[in-house]
């Protein structure tokens, strides 16, 4: 088995633990899954968990794509990669819960290869995760980047803190001056040592559970009001900014020719905006914005 397969056949075996995992948290709906093939090569299996006990819309989905050129948002920098053939797979996740003290979340883990003349040029790992609160607890925040930090541990006395600024700087959305929740892991380009760097990836695709599930646990059946889910609808217009105005994976995934299905399956079922919206002083609405600045959550 070649080091791309032992990456795909971890993804596919991922992706089944985290539905597995997330079909029993939610304690009502099942994923349903769309098989799916690409013209230019590949294909993937996205599963959807709609109008469940605790998820609105949970997506998870797995690729495995293949072409022959690259979009300029990936070859613009990498002279390298000029005239080469690539494949890339990858698990990436969305769950929007119901309950607006539930924050919704995204993770993603990827692994990228090029080729030119039947020699690989390039290949890298990326990947992370985020946690987007829209009424946050200390609790919840602490433990989620004690997580990513423990599992960062392993790899280096630097990881956590150079991955989690990293997730900082990329989860910002520039016109709005705001991180775009309260962050976590983001990494991409990494290619030292496959083994150390596939033991990462696998380190953070389990550790998406470990920080989660006790959040769901905690947060799933907290009374809510209309006030509450209008506010929940409303920032969730600020997710829908961020990844179609910014978020890498999207532009690659349509430059690229890829299905539109599956690469917005990020966007949640509904959504609002309002001009000029204001929360009220000391209203917990308003508490939310001292979240949405890059800190130590830890110190």
């Amino acid at each position: 088995m070649n080091e791309f397969e032992r990456v795909r056949d971890y993804l596919t075996g991922l992706q089944d633990r985290i539905c597995a995992a997330i079909e029993t948290a939610d304690g009502k709906a099942r994923f349903v899954e769309d098989l799916w093939q690409r013209a230019e090569g590949g294909g993937g299996r996205t599963r959807i968990l709609r109008d469940g006990g605790v998820f609105e819309q949970a997506g998870i989905g797995f690729s495995d794509v293949a072409g022959t050129r690259l979009p300029p948002s990936a070859s613009a920098h990498r002279p390298e990669l000029a005239g080469a053939t690539w494949r890339a797979c990858g698990v990436s996740l969305v769950f929007h819960p119901h309950n607006p003290y539930l924050p919704t979340t995204h993770a993603n883990v990827r692994y990228f290869q090029a080729e030119r003349d039947g020699q690989i040029v390039a290949s890298w790992f990326g990947g992370g995760f985020d946690l987007t609160p829209f009424y946050p607890f200390d609790e919840d925040v602490q433990h989620w980047h004690q997580v990513a930090a423990d599992l960062c541990a392993p790899f280096g006395p630097t990881r956590y803190a150079e991955h989690k600024r990293w997730c900082d700087e990329y989860f910002f959305l520039k016109h709005r001056n705001e991180t775009r929740g309260v962050g976590g892991l983001f990494f991409d380009d990494l290619h030292g040592d496959f083994d150390t760097d596939f033991a990462y990836l696998q380190a953070v695709g389990q550790g998406f559970l470990d920080a989660y599930l006790p959040i769901v646990a905690r947060r799933k059946d907290t009374p809510y009001g209309e006030r509450e889910r209008e506010f929940q609808l409303y920032r969730r217009g600020r997710y829908v900014e961020f990844n179609l105005v910014y978020d890498r994976g999207t532009l690659f995934g349509l430059q690229s020719g890829g299905r539109s299905e599956s690469i917005l399956m990020s966007l949640p079922p509904r959504v609002r905006w309002e001009y000029g919206f204001q929360p009220a002083d000391g209203s917990d609405e308003a508490r939310l914005a001292r979240y949405l600045v890059p800190q130590d959550w830890l110190g």
